[in-house]
């Protein structure tokens, strides 16, 4: 396993030492499972994108949406 240096602003160690302490759990488990959600969701986030500028994807029709989904009796 790797390690890694970052510098924090003082302020965001001291609501990571508050988080971990009230989940029992180090800093360095924190800030692992940190980076592990924010990779997750980045690729999500960067194959979404993908598909949006894909021309030959369909676009939906956000009031047709809400209708479907949100007006139903």
């Amino acid at each position: 396993m790797s390690q890694i240096t970052a510098r924090l602003p003082d302020e965001l160690v001291a609501e990571l030492d508050h988080a971990a302490r009230q989940l029992r759990r180090t800093r360095a488990e924190l800030v692992r499972q940190a980076v592990e959600y924010y990779l997750d969701d980045f690729e999500d986030i960067s194959r979404a994108i993908e598909v949006l500028k894909d021309p030959a994807e369909p676009v939906l029709d956000w009031e047709s949406a809400r209708r479907d989904l949100i007006d139903q009796p």
